[in-house]
């Protein structure tokens, strides 16, 4: 999925990241079962050229060295649907952005962005205020775009809230969902040490499995003073703004909302996990096993660390990952990050397979400055089509890849071009990544024939890391969340600005010069919620999800 960390870096320290989720197979009229029909539907459109401006509201997302529009897939989306899509990319905020375009009226033809959050909000109320507009009857035109809204393929809460329609009318269409279990991708969160520096402190990392002992890890790679060109080495590292170390809050709470022991629920922000978690986390800073820079720090920063071989240890999801630490890795072998654990995860058997919540990244919405509806539509059926996600994903066919026995095979100059160039600039630069793939429907891509891109070093460390980090696999979580029907409660107006302060008190908290200090910081913001309708809210919530399975362990997917 897109630049799925963005979001993610968000949700880990707002403590919100835990969603409702479900990976559903929907089956074709035509017998297929990769959830899309072969080709665009015309939807009674032409071809006659007309040019589109989409935003796509990723923090990070971007073009290469050329123009998105003027790239060989571009092109042949073009050829295919007359439509030249002109990208506008986001920098800052994306829950900033979707609110400024409809505050201001800058709106692009097209919109996609997370489907989660802060941003999904912005969306409904965009809805709500009639900014969008209406597909209601419009889709029985584009086969592909009703089949990824269809109830089976959308996560239950999320259908709820969005997808199935807002006030009796549809507005978004939804991608990326797994069309089947076999394309759900588990992205491998978790925390990450360097093999040379795991040597040196005479430590196995996959003896790590206790929060006590990830602590003890930590100090222990403090303690060698390690230093790198005269500076020294963090134990625990990031990304930018924090992405992604708060996730080690699954070693002390299951999700964000926690079983009371009588059947109802209350957020963890208001339990003793949730304070134990804070107080570790202090202490990580306290100590000087945590760098204290990573929760304000820009990405290039973080990954400059990481190129000068300054963190240790770090958390996020292994792709991310292996990239930011390709160009280190390659000058000084054996400096790979291998996994840590697998850590203990609260109120799990050991012998349980990992709850992973999988979950399409995106909501695209055609606002009602769309200078061509039809042609946006036939845009968006197109790229969801068996053929336009080939196009998407593997290029051209005979100059990208070829068919082989019918699977896609990535031509070998290609291949190894793509591979060389460690600044993804190249894969850009032919149309891939910029930013299409948020837009191809449900995610058919190991049914369609996988990641043909992916190097051989890469996979073997995918592969070798999950069968470290998931031993007993992993399911696919369908049940509901409360943090799902919280919004939708009658409080939620006047509830949600203390809410959305979680985040900030908690890294406030964890900076705070002493146990009693943080825990007096967590506990005004728990009064002020408190004060703004928290318990009624609760109540709406309890009183909905009765007789609904609630979501009570899961992990970041």
């Amino acid at each position: 999925m897109w630049n799925a960390r963005g979001k993610v870096a968000a949700t880990v320290l707002t403590t919100a990241m835990l969603g409702s989720l479900l990976a559903a197979c929907g089956n074709n009229d035509n017998g297929d079962t990769n959830g899309s029909t072969n080709g665009a539907s015309n939807g009674g459109s032409d071809n006659k050229p007309v040019t589109l401006k989409l935003l796509h509201n990723w923090n990070g997302s971007g073009g290469g060295n050329v123009e998105p529009d003027m790239t060989p897939i571009a092109k042949a989306i073009k050829e295919k649907t007359g439509v030249t899509v002109k990208f506008e990319y986001t920098k800052g905020s994306e829950v900033e952005k979707i609110n400024t375009i409809f505050a201001t009226q800058d709106l692009p033809d097209i919109y996609t962005g997370p489907a989660w959050g802060g941003e999904l909000d912005g969306v409904i109320k965009a809805a709500k205020e009639d900014q969008l507009v209406d597909l209601t009857g419009k889709l029985d035109k584009y086969p592909n775009l009703a089949k990824e809204v269809q109830k089976e393929n959308v996560p239950p809460a999320l259908y709820d809230k969005a997808i199935g329609g807002i006030d009796g009318k549809q507005y978004m269409l939804f991608q990326n969902q797994p069309a089947s279990d076999k394309d759900a991708m588990d992205w491998l969160y978790g925390f990450y040490v360097r093999k040379d520096i795991a040597t040196k402190i005479g430590v196995d990392p996959q003896s790590v499995k206790t929060k006590d002992e990830l602590f003890n890890f930590l100090k222990k790679i403090k303690d060698a003073n390690l230093q790198e060109n005269g500076m020294p080495v963090f134990p625990l590292g990031g990304f930018s703004n924090g992405w992604a170390v708060g996730i080690g809050n699954t070693m002390f709470y299951g999700s964000d909302y926690a079983d009371k022991g009588d059947g109802t629920l209350e957020h963890v922000f208001f339990t003793k996990p949730y304070e134990d978690y804070t107080l570790y986390y202090r202490k990580l800073i306290s100590d000087g096993l945590l760098d204290p820079e990573t929760f304000t720090q820009t990405d290039p920063i973080a990954k400059e660390k990481i190129n000068q071989g300054r963190i240790a240890v770090l958390a996020a999801h292994y792709p991310a990952i292996l990239d930011a630490s390709k160009e280190y890795v390659k000058s000084h072998p054996g400096s790979d990050y291998i996994p840590v654990g697998p850590l203990e995860r609260a109120g799990a058997e050991d012998n349980r397979p990992v709850d992973l919540g999988i979950q399409g990244n995106n909501v695209t919405v055609i606002t009602k400055e769309c200078k061509n509806v039809d042609a946006a539509l036939k845009l968006l059926d197109f790229l969801a089509s068996d053929e336009g996600f080939k196009l998407v994903h593997y290029g051209i066919e005979g100059t990208d890849y070829d068919m082989v026995d019918g699977k896609p095979v990535a031509k070998k100059d290609v291949f190894d071009k793509f591979n060389a160039d460690t600044t993804g600039k190249a894969k850009k630069d032919e149309g891939f990544g910029i930013g299409l793939e948020s837009m191809t429907g449900l995610d058919r891509t190991n049914t369609l024939g996988g990641d043909i891109w992916a190097d051989q070093e890469r996979t073997a460390a995918m592969d070798s890391a999950r069968k470290i980090l998931r031993p007993n696999g992993i399911q696919v979580i369908s049940a509901y969340n409360a943090g799902d029907f919280i919004s939708k409660s009658p409080q939620w107006e006047t509830l949600k600005p203390s809410m959305d302060q979680i985040g900030d008190v908690w890294k406030e908290a964890v900076f705070a010069k002493s146990d009693e200090a943080a825990l007096k910081v967590i506990n005004q913001l728990r009064s002020q919620i408190k004060k703004t309708g928290y318990d009624d809210a609760m109540k709406f919530v309890n009183d909905s999800l009765k007789g609904k399975e609630v979501v009570k362990l899961q992990m970041a997917n």
